[in-house]
């Protein structure tokens, strides 16, 4: 098992540090969403909300946040990252914070 562990870290601290140079870029903390343009009033989810309800559900902190719109449809893909190291994606619609 300690064998396990120095590659984990080394992949944690790679996804950390790539996520912190585009955050600080934008003005906003490591762990914070990217800024999504306000193009559809009638969202019922922020994407502050969105990030809470993963981070909850899943007990895993969101490392990058991204708005995609399919259509007419706005969705949050949230890149994931667990306790045990491994990083997920997620994906949230923003119209009712079901997460697809």
């Amino acid at each position: 098992m300690k064998a396990v562990r120095p590659p984990l870290l080394a992949l944690m601290a790679l996804v950390l540090s790539a996520a912190a140079p585009l955050a600080r870029a934008q003005g906003a903390p490591a762990t914070a969403r990217t800024a999504a343009p306000q193009t559809s009033p009638q969202r019922e989810v922020s994407m502050d909300q969105a990030v809470r309800l993963a981070q909850r559900r899943f007990r895993a902190r969101v490392v990058r946040a991204e708005t995609e719109t399919q259509g007419d449809r706005t969705i949050y893909v949230l890149r994931m990252l667990d306790g045990a190291g491994r990083v997920f994606a997620v994906r949230v619609d923003a119209a009712s914070g079901a997460i697809l």
